[in-house]
């Protein structure tokens, strides 16, 4: 039996990347997996690959920057696995680089949306849950761009440092419920976005694992960065 043996854990952006690899390693800890994502095709190849190494997946597309589609991944969460122990909020992306004097409104509010509207919807939409269960485990995913300034990605690293803030305010409020929230910066990782990345995803994974099952007491809104 794995560290999260009967739990349920919810991650997003599990098609590919990052989200696919966590929830591989959720799913080899016991974990019931929830694949969130835009498309079904590539959520279904994780889903594939994990009941083939003897693990439970459920599959429920989603873009979870529109709130409708978020309140339905909650009302099918519970549905289809009765509770949500863990929350994994992966979905993100740079957007092509662009100085902000050519940055669109457009191109400026997308990035936003996919980097701190969406982890701000789903773990609005999830803590109510976690609230009555007195438990929950969320991890949401950084980057040290956070905290650098480089060209032609100040939407992206904008939307992070607010993502860093939120969680950090979101970890105080419900640590008297039981729910710790901490943060991973998983590095320069070799994804379909970025295929020139230096790392694979399955190498940092560890971590995310260590945060999710995080016993009671630990410290939140913590920022914890992968080994270079």
């Amino acid at each position: 039996m794995g560290s999260l043996t009967d739990q349920v854990a919810v991650v997003t952006g599990a098609g590919t990347g990052l989200g696919r690899a966590a929830a591989i390693k959720l799913a080899e800890q016991g974990a019931t997996v929830i694949l969130v994502g835009r498309r079904q095709e590539k959520l279904q190849e994780t889903a594939s690959f994990i009941e083939e190494s003897g693990g439970r997946a459920i599959v429920i597309p989603a873009d979870v920057t529109i709130p409708e589609e978020v309140q339905h991944l909650r009302d099918q969460v519970i549905a289809q696995a009765g509770k949500a122990d863990i929350l994994i909020n992966n979905a993100g992306g740079t957007g092509a680089p662009t100085h902000i004097h050519d940055l669109t409104f457009a191109a400026w509010d997308q990035t936003l949306q996919l980097n701190l509207y969406s982890p701000y919807l789903v773990t609005n939409a999830f803590l109510p849950i976690m609230r009555e269960q007195q438990y929950g485990r969320i991890v949401s995913i950084t980057s040290v761009m956070a905290n650098l300034v480089y060209p032609g990605l100040g939407a992206y690293s904008a939307a992070k440092a607010g993502l860093e803030a939120l969680m950090k305010t979101v970890a105080v409020e419900e640590a008297k419920h039981g729910i710790i929230v901490n943060m991973f910066d998983p590095g320069n990782l070799q994804t379909e976005q970025n295929p020139g990345g230096a790392n694979d995803p399955a190498t940092v994974v560890d971590a995310i694992i260590d945060l999710a099952s995080l016993p009671a007491g630990s410290a939140g809104g913590e920022v914890i960065r992968a080994l270079s």
